[in-house]
């Protein structure tokens, strides 16, 4: 029987490893942004974004899986003590990677103009095209990554996020103002020098993410090799019975993938089926072309991108959660389960409810920092749609969840329901309610909504974990909602006396961290044990009891 403490805190810590890391990504890929709109522009947003939806797509349904269910595979194998399977997972999974990957690759390469032209976007081609080769890349990544989250560590994967997040943000606005600037000059022969430069800044983007996964992948095969001796020593001390074929690693591999990949695929989709129903009946509706690519420019280029920072605390959550969780239940210890479910929803919620609030009461000053965008339509989308940062890491947590207790088909199947309900509401709110661009952010919320309701209760059900609401939910909603709204004053405040966005926003959002901590902390809703979990927690613990507060 496994130590259940032990397990439960190396669980939390990994996962917050993983989040510390995606957070950093994530904000490097918000800082970056910044210089990169300001270069290409809204509609070089537009081209921008519309490529990476495309691209997602395609990355979603032939590698995007690959990580978790390689994971999933190693754990259960490592669990077992079958080394010698486990590097035929790893084998048999570079295999599948490399057909995968390499069709996703031709497929994006050889249709770019089909694909960007349905979408009404035909000056994204440029970008899709150079992000076709990276769906190859992630692919082969995606195995290497999964093969260490398998074995239980996060920090090689950890420091390859950061790596590639760099390196796509310097070469992204490098390449990205080289570009633009000889799209100009291309557009003024052309007669069309908006667009032309626009589609060249966008494509200079894309270069980022396929020089920064480049060198993700350069990172992880170093790694491997690092420790191959190490790996290869332990598998000769192997001695399993039962070897698995090669045949049966990729008859298991594909069952594995298959679901994840349908869940992943219909979850995502959403974005594609939201960008062809808004753009077509925005144009039914009379609206210009410029204004619905700038809408479009500003959700994907803005709203999203800020957004995502904190639901990859989630997305971090849900890959830690699965070979632990895995291993937990092969083992058949179902206590464990419910221990790491409840502490993965937990800690995922004591993170996700100030950022929405934080974002409803700053959305505005946020968007003026880093963006420079006086407009209120981009203001009010970030006021309105907030809340689905809390739905979103709920809903992606959850499916992580359900993944790694084996009930890989219920993510599907709740996916299909919320995409076909979710399609229908933006139909109605951009027909009869006439609201826009702010239809597709409350209908991405909805959907949302409706894959946290539905994936809780199939966790609740297949899993016994009965979540403490007051926890996980109440006390970090109350902290949040007082937050949100003394952050609102000292902006307020600030801005009044200093007359500036800047120095007012990040006042208040250092104020909201540090008043958010304290209202956890005087109301008992995060304990001392919770605390030292964390990365870095026991100095963290020794600060808060100088404090008095612990």
């Amino acid at each position: 029987m496994p130590n259940t403490k032990k397990s439960d805190s190396a669980f939390i810590v990994q996962g917050s490893i993983l989040a510390v890391a995606s957070i950093i990504s994530r904000i490097i890929g918000l800082v970056y942004r910044i210089p990169l709109t300001a270069i290409i522009g809204k509609t070089g947003n537009d081209y921008y974004g519309t490529a990476f939806e495309i691209y997602n797509i395609i990355l979603i349904i032939s590698s995007y899986s690959i990580p978790l269910a390689v994971s999933k595979l190693v754990a259960a194998r490592l669990a077992a003590g079958e080394r010698k399977n486990m590097m035929k997972v790893l084998k048999g999974s570079l295999v599948f990677a490399a057909i995968s990957g390499g069709a996703g690759c031709a497929i994006v390469w050889f249709a770019a103009d089909l694909f960007t032209g349905w979408l009404k976007t035909p000056y994204a081609s440029p970008a899709l095209r150079v992000l076709a080769p990276v769906i190859l890349i992630v692919a082969i990544l995606g195995v290497l990554r999964g093969f260490f989250q398998g074995l239980g560590t996060m920090v090689p994967t950890a420091i390859s996020q950061i790596a590639e997040q760099i390196t796509n943000a310097i070469v992204s606005v490098v390449a990205a103002y080289s570009l633009f600037a000889y799209g100009k000059k291309v557009g003024a022969v052309l007669g069309n020098e908006k667009q032309v430069a626009a589609a060249y800044g966008a494509a200079g983007g894309t270069l980022g993410t396929a020089c920064g996964a480049l060198i993700a992948l350069a990172f992880m095969i170093f790694v491997f090799f690092l420790f191959y001796s190490r790996f290869k020593a332990k598998v000769v001390r192997d001695h399993t019975v039962n070897y698995a074929g090669y045949g049966q690693i990729m008859k298991t591999l594909v069952f594995t993938i298959v679901p994840v990949l349908l869940s992943t695929t219909i979850y995502n989709i959403s974005s594609i089926i939201d960008q062809t129903i808004f753009k077509n009946i925005a144009v039914a509706q009379a609206y210009s072309a410029g204004e619905i690519s700038e809408w479009w420019g500003v959700y994907t280029g803005q709203f999203k991108v800020l957004i995502n920072v904190p639901i990859s605390i989630a997305s971090a959550m849900a890959a830690s959660a699965v070979p632990t969780l895995t291993k937990a239940y092969k083992a058949g210890d179902m206590k464990l389960c419910r221990r790491q479910i409840h502490s993965a929803t937990r800690f995922t919620m004591l993170i996700a409810f100030p950022c929405a609030f934080g974002l409803m009461a700053l959305g505005g000053p946020i968007m003026m920092l880093l963006f420079s965008d006086p407009d209120k339509t981009s203001q009010m989308m970030m006021t309105v749609g907030a809340a689905s940062v809390i739905f979103y890491s709920l809903s992606t947590l959850s499916n992580g969840l359900l993944q790694g207790i084996d009930r890989l088909r219920i993510p599907v199947r709740n996916a299909a329901i919320a995409l076909v309900i979710q399609a229908l509401f933006l139909v109605f709110l951009m027909r009869t309610c006439r609201l826009n661009i702010y239809a597709v952010v409350l209908a991405n919320a909805f959907y949302a909504l409706l894959m946290c309701v539905l994936n809780g209760i199939a966790v609740r059900r297949y899993s016994g974990t009965k979540q403490d609401i007051h926890t996980t939910y109440i006390e970090p909603c109350i902290a949040s909602i007082v937050m949100a709204i003394a952050v609102w004053l000292i902006y307020t405040g600030f801005h009044a006396l200093t007359h500036s966005n800047a120095i007012s926003t990040i006042l208040a959002i250092l104020a909201g961290m540090l008043i958010y901590l304290f209202l956890l902390l005087i109301t008992h809703s995060v304990t001392e044990e919770e605390l030292l979990r964390l990365p870095k927690g026991a100095a963290l613990v020794r600060i808060i009891k100088k404090t008095g507060l612990l």
